[in-house]
């Protein structure tokens, strides 16, 4: 054998051109191709419109480029995404200019409170801004059990858990404790939280019409034996309405046919009742009657989060089960001291609350007064307007914040286009001069509004 002939690697010199001028051979539409591509070139030679692999091409995306498109041919500012230069309170700051501000859900004006910022830095000071671990492995801090106790004291409840957001608190919770073999029936009108966490848990999910007790006492007698556990869930307060259901009347239906109760009083703390303990305090019922109590530390609490009150077993099950919390980070020690604070001005101050309620009372039946629609409204802290067109009522939020007023429009899908609106948020802090100032620039701007020939034409 001749030093040519030597072996390299298992193959002789000869065998290794012979390969290598195999190899070139082959097509280079093939060698040329990336190593996915080549894997699954079988599958991508199917005729697969771009829609179902472009990300440009997805439903939602396209549906925001016709809502656009609208907007720039009738001439309408997109009212979203506006940037607040300050606190928003009754009064928030857009670029260089100063609005009356209803579209801020501070409804006791504690965010930015002197109080709630300094034990939010010294909780920085002590713990930094991130625990940096779930709370199962190592990122309990004190600042979390000190507001949960306070909060479960607050729902004179035994215990509770804190999640980092009020969205994911009902998707996780929801989603955790039932499953196929159960039924979720929830409000028409339930927000989306609730309806993915139904979606999430696998249950059968049915829907009653808005705040119909009666209704869903026929859907129970219907459909309670079909299944093993079954969950009503209602809101303490509408978002978008600004009503409230007769929770007592949900109570009673629970005990009847032998369901577990839970309430979502994200809009609702701070509100009802006569410390603003929420629609326990508001109706006079105990706890106890209600299995799982949901609650959001980002509107009276000024922080940011979700929480569920409950027994004991309740708690303890979802510290160890919950998705949303054994794989999540712990809450942010500063926003966890911002909520904790918050709680201990709304127990201190319960003039707050009152005040809260007075104003919304003042808004309410001066709209109503005016001729105006508030819906379902029963005069609250959530006022909306319905206009009854998402054009209409873009234009007139741009038509007020041209006068100094920002106010958001509600519009569809959000909404039926017939219930498109503008929706007010109050806070104690409001004062009766702006809420009536604001009714009568409202009316004058819709007036000139419903005048201009570009409506009749939708």
């Amino acid at each position: 054998m001749t030093d040519s002939d030597k072996k390299l690697f298992g193959l002789s010199i000869s065998d290794k051109k012979n390969l290598i001028e195999r190899m070139r051979s082959r097509s280079r539409s093939e060698t040329d191709k990336p190593r996915f591509t080549q894997k699954f070139s079988k599958a991508l030679s199917r005729d697969i419109p771009e829609e179902y692999y472009k990300i440009e091409s997805l439903p939602g995306l396209k549906q925001l480029q016709i809502h656009a498109a609208a907007a720039e041919k009738f001439g309408i500012e997109n009212p979203f995404f506006r940037m607040h230069e300050a606190v928003a309170s009754n009064t928030t700051w857009i670029g260089d200019k100063e609005y009356i501000n209803f579209s801020s859900y501070n409804y006791l004006g504690l965010c930015g409170h002197p109080r709630i910022s300094q034990k939010a830095k010294d909780a920085i000071d002590r713990y930094g801004t991130s625990t940096s671990a779930s709370r199962p492995v190592s990122g309990e801090r004190p600042v979390h059990r000190e507001l949960e106790r306070k909060l479960a004291a607050v729902h004179k409840t035994e215990d509770c858990i804190v999640f980092v957001s009020g969205h994911a608190t009902n998707v996780t919770t929801i989603g955790c404790l039932f499953g196929s073999n159960d039924l979720i029936l929830h409000d028409v009108l339930a927000h989306n939280s609730i309806i993915q966490g139904a979606i999430l848990s696998g249950a059968k999910r049915l829907h009653f019409p808005h705040n119909d007790w009666a209704a869903l006492d026929k859907i129970l007698q219907e459909n309670r034996s079909k299944f093993q556990r079954v969950l009503i869930v209602i809101e303490g307060m509408y978002s978008m309405d600004g009503d409230i259901p007769e929770l007592v009347k949900f109570i009673e239906l629970k005990y009847k046919h032998k369901a577990f109760l839970m309430v979502d009083e994200a809009h609702s703390l701070g509100v009802l009742g006569e410390k603003g303990f929420g629609i326990k305090e508001h109706f006079g019922v105990s706890a106890n009657d209600i299995d799982i109590a949901m609650g959001t530390l980002s509107k009276t609490l000024s922080a940011c989060g979700g929480y569920i009150t409950g027994n004991h077993a309740l708690v303890d099950n979802l510290k160890y089960t919950a998705p949303g919390f054994v794989y999540s980070v712990g809450m942010s020690p500063p926003v966890a001291a911002a909520a904790l604070a918050a709680l201990e001005i709304l127990e201190a101050e319960p003039e707050r609350p009152k005040r809260l309620r007075e104003l919304g009372a003042l808004f309410y039946h001066t709209a109503v007064e005016s001729g105006l629609d508030t819906g379902l409204c029963q005069g609250y802290a959530i006022i909306p307007i319905i206009i009854g067109s998402s054009v209409l009522s873009v234009k007139l939020s741009n038509r007020l914040l041209e006068n100094g007023i920002n106010v958001q429009p509600i519009i569809y899908p959000a909404v039926e286009e017939r219930g498109a609106r503008l929706r007010f948020f109050l806070n104690s802090t409001h004062t009766e001069k702006q809420i009536k100032d604001t009714i009568s620039i409202l009316i004058k701007e819709l007036n000139h509004l419903k005048r201009n020939p570009i409506y009749k034409l939708l």
